[in-house]
């Protein structure tokens, strides 16, 4: 379909703009140069270059979300955070523009739409810990954690020249926030093996069909306290 097939050439374009010059050569004379169309054809199909811009970066992440969501389960929740963490880190560092686009532009209170793809995997990860018993505070607030730690260490080793970077960094930050949201899976941490129990129940809660919704409501209100 023609339609279909110009977007489809309008954001490739602006794509590979993107690649070569970062964000400043994406313009509306550039794009339209580079796809052989006209200015009005971008905002015809986009409305506006934050759309394209929007579109830009879910184009150049999809590989990325399809490997993350398509990793095997390891049998280790933990294990599989670290590896989508890796993954994140890795990505970002290969593709920094659009990683700066999909993350490091937006509004405040408002996610690109290749970073809320990204986040919802990173939720299902997070709630697979949960689940196991092994989260030690809110599914949430884990999930805002690692985000924040990931986000911030793959912008710190793109913003520092390729021959200057500490390649530990990433490594070490890594273990520090897994330690900082998990627990060991045994006996070292009565406490924290504890408040995994209660996040694990709270997980649970939606999947619980023998109780009523108020029940569930009820349910979940006490593990949020418990947890805190």
């Amino acid at each position: 379909m023609a339609t279909a097939s110009t977007r489809e050439r309008i954001v490739r374009s602006a794509a590979a703009l993107l690649a070569e010059g970062g964000r400043e050569a994406v313009s509306t004379r550039s794009v339209s140069a580079a796809a052989g169309v006209q200015s009005p054809a971008i905002y015809r199909h986009f409305g506006d270059m934050s759309a394209l811009l929007d579109a830009v970066a879910e184009h150049g992440f999809e590989d990325y979300l399809l490997t993350k969501g398509a990793l095997t389960p390891s049998g280790d929740p933990v294990e599989d955070l670290r590896r989508g963490w890796d993954l994140h880190v890795e990505f970002g560092v290969s593709h920094p523009a659009l990683y700066s686009l999909a993350y490091g532009q937006g509004q405040p209170g408002v996610q690109t739409p290749a970073a809320k793809r990204a986040g919802a995997i990173l939720a299902g990860q997070v709630n697979a810990i949960a689940l196991a018993g092994r989260l030690q505070m809110s599914e949430g607030a884990a999930a805002h954690l690692v985000h924040a730690a990931g986000c911030g260490v793959t912008f710190t080793l793109i913003s520092m020249p390729q021959d200057q970077r500490d390649p530990d960094l990433s490594a070490r930050a890594r273990e520090a926030t897994i330690a900082a949201v998990t627990t060991g899976g045994g006996a070292d941490d009565v406490g924290r093996g504890r408040r995994g129990a209660v996040v694990a129940m709270r997980a649970m809660a939606p999947e619980l069909t023998g109780l009523s919704d108020a029940e569930r409501a009820l349910l979940v209100e006490w593990m949020d306290r418990a947890s805190r």
